[in-house]
């Protein structure tokens, strides 16, 4: 399943990468790509994980770039 979220604030392709990495270390996540340019971000988990990998975007987010919001 594949759900992408808008991103608020992200400043950098540096910071985009950062939250990528973070993303990706998520139980249930399968693959994460962030877009500076967009400010966007596209994760893919299975649908029986999904709404667990949905929970703990906000917190794995503003870790990995706390100025950077995902608008969920």
């Amino acid at each position: 399943m594949r759900k992408t979220f808008k991103l608020e604030d992200l400043d950098c392709a540096n910071c985009a990468a950062k939250l990528e990495k973070a993303i990706s270390e998520i139980d249930g996540v399968t693959k994460a790509s962030v877009s500076f340019i967009a400010q966007k971000m596209i994760v893919e988990a299975e649908e029986q994980d999904m709404d667990k990998v949905i929970a703990a975007i906000p917190k794995a987010a503003k870790k990995a770039v706390p100025d950077c919001t995902v608008i969920i």
